[in-house]
């Protein structure tokens, strides 16, 4: 069964049986995954010929692991993450809805589709999978999730549990609601046992703390945050946090930020006008969320978070 027929399969279906407790998808232009919170319609990023024979490859392996069994979770979950590591981002919403219609309380079906809703800035859909993939996992023991694109050791740096928080804590931030980010991000702070994740957590959970005006307990999260963590990937993260600290400056930084490739960029952009932005600098702030916008990679998290804050600045002037 190939993927488009799944789909006009599952669409077929009714709600119950999709497993589906959200809204509505948008409409949306041929080809595009998504709409910008400006109403601008975005579509799956482009890549190299050699990246996207690669995971290509992978996602026709996935897919024959699904034929082969397409009750199996596993296969279930690694057809959704291969469909959407080639930008196919509603396509992979409708795999996980499938994974939930079949298991439903698997709660992985809802971290990744959670995950997937953020991306496709459906943030009240994805804080409903998120809220509910947490209660799925209270009491249960955590598990290290595998990576889908390896880092440079291939070594995976983070569990069900600290993605299911981090996403949701990401999600409610999106919204503007930091008390319920701030719940999430504190459940995460427990199942962050690498300093990869311990650092990307601290990140989001400072800034949450900032945006509430509590600078004393923001400052306490920059205490563990040192210049010689052993960082595999989230090395962006780790540079804010120091840059936090008063121990890189923000102007180096940010000449770096609009030098680096688009992930990077987005990271230590947003985070950079997200400090002028609390510290109540929100001309910088914005400048700096613009030059984000200006970047390609529109489902990374920093660019998400630029585009949210844009929004917001303009509301707040009208």
């Amino acid at each position: 069964m190939r993927l488009v027929s799944l789909s006009l399969l599952l669409l077929l279906l009714p709600a119950c049986e999709r497993g589906d407790q959200t809204s509505a998808a948008p409409e949306l232009p041929a080809g595009a995954q998504a709409m910008s919170l400006s109403g601008e319609a975005l579509y799956p990023p482009e890549m190299s010929e050699e990246v996207r024979a690669d995971r290509e490859a992978r996602l026709a392996e996935a897919r024959a692991d699904y034929e082969a069994d397409p009750d199996d979770a596993d296969a279930i979950i690694w057809l959704g993450r291969r469909t959407a590591y080639l930008g196919e981002y509603q396509d992979a919403i409708v795999i996980y809805s499938e994974g939930i219609a079949k298991h439903p309380d698997d709660p992985r079906m809802y971290r990744h589709r959670g995950h997937r809703y953020i991306t496709v800035r459906r943030f009240d859909d994805a804080i409903a999978d998120l809220e509910r993939a947490a209660q799925l996992i209270a009491g249960t023991e955590d598990e290290v999730e595998p990576d889908g694109m390896p880092n440079a050791r291939n070594i995976p740096t983070s569990t069900l549990h600290s993605n299911i928080w981090y996403h949701l804590g990401l999600a409610h931030y999106l919204k503007g609601d930091f008390e319920n980010a701030l719940r999430a991000y504190r459940e995460c702070m427990t199942a962050s046992g690498t300093p990869d994740m311990l650092v990307a957590t601290s990140h989001w959970l400072y800034m949450t703390l900032r945006r509430l005006g509590r600078e004393d307990e923001a400052a306490a999260v920059l205490e563990p945050i040192h210049s010689e963590m052993d960082i595999i990937e989230n090395d962006s993260y780790h540079r804010l946090l120091l840059m936090y600290k008063g121990e890189l400056d923000a102007e180096v930084l940010l000449a770096e930020a609009q030098t680096a490739d688009g992930l990077d960029n987005a990271t230590l952009g947003y985070g950079i006008g997200n400090w002028h932005y609390y510290n109540g600098r929100l001309e910088q702030a914005e400048v700096v969320f613009r030059s984000v916008l200006e970047g390609s990679q529109w489902a990374a998290f920093g660019y998400i978070a630029a585009e949210v804050d844009v929004q917001r600045i303009w509301s707040t002037a009208q």
